[in-house]
């Protein structure tokens, strides 16, 4: 039987996150995307639900808030870009507490205690909330050959797909590698890399000027997607 999710989060690149990770899970079924407590509350009205991925940090009412609200809630694991709400997380008995950008491996071990816990297997382990500490990464490694490049985080100036490959530009070189935007945009910080458009990721600290349709990054000028529109103004505070 599958496990029936939802994901609640205010973001939409977070949404897709979850969906992406989900996705690559066969026993894990996401049956609604939320973009807040009033839509989640809606769907757990009239749908049958095992595990809710619910942001903290949300407009109107707070994940925590929208929890302790429920009688009688599903299990629940906490995503959040903060630290600091992990004792709140821990009293409310969530199973678990992912810090974003959420790397599919981490996912992965949450699921894993979802499983424990479904078995009864009550070790100190799955009651005990886990908090990733390791440090993040600044690079990745591409296979140029059959040599792997070490690719520094800040040399990026944008990634531009091309079907199932992506070109990965930097001042000195276009890194072209066989590989899908949707599972680099996993690898790379949410924090420091944004999705503006189906085709293009871009530094933001890079960007150098905004404007309703473009961005400017050294040069080149990357289209805005109208589906990401919203979001990348808001996220650039943006208000022309």
């Amino acid at each position: 039987m599958k496990i029936r999710c939802i994901a609640v989060d205010d973001e939409p690149l977070a949404l897709r996150v979850i969906e992406s990770h989900t996705e690559k899970l066969h026993d894990l079924e996401l049956v609604a995307r939320c973009s807040n407590a009033v839509e989640a509350f809606e769907v757990l009205k009239n749908k049958s639900v095992d595990l809710v991925f619910l942001d903290i940090q949300m407009p109107g009412l707070t994940g925590i808030e929208f929890l302790k609200s429920l009688s009688n809630p599903p299990v629940v694991i906490f995503t959040t870009a903060y630290r600091n709400y992990a004792i709140d997380a821990f009293d409310l008995d969530v199973l678990d507490y992912l810090l974003k950008p959420i790397s599919f491996d981490r996912f992965l071990k949450a699921i894993n205690k979802y499983y424990a816990r479904s078995e009864g297997r009550t070790s100190e382990t799955t009651k005990t909330l886990s908090v990733d500490h390791r440090p993040e990464k600044d690079h990745l490694f591409i296979r140029k050959n059959k040599t792997m490049v070490k690719v520094p985080f800040d040399e990026i100036l944008f990634v531009e797909s091309m079907k199932d490959y992506v070109k990965i530009h930097t001042p000195g070189e276009v890194h072209f590698i066989k590989h899908k935007i949707s599972i680099l945009e996993e690898e790379l910080p949410e924090s420091e890399f944004l999705r503006v458009h189906k085709s293009y990721l871009v530094p933001i600290r890079k960007v150098s000027t905004i404007s309703p349709n473009a961005l400017g990054v050294g040069d080149e000028k990357i289209p805005i997607g109208r589906n990401y529109k919203e979001y990348v103004l808001k996220k650039l505070n943006y208000y022309g």
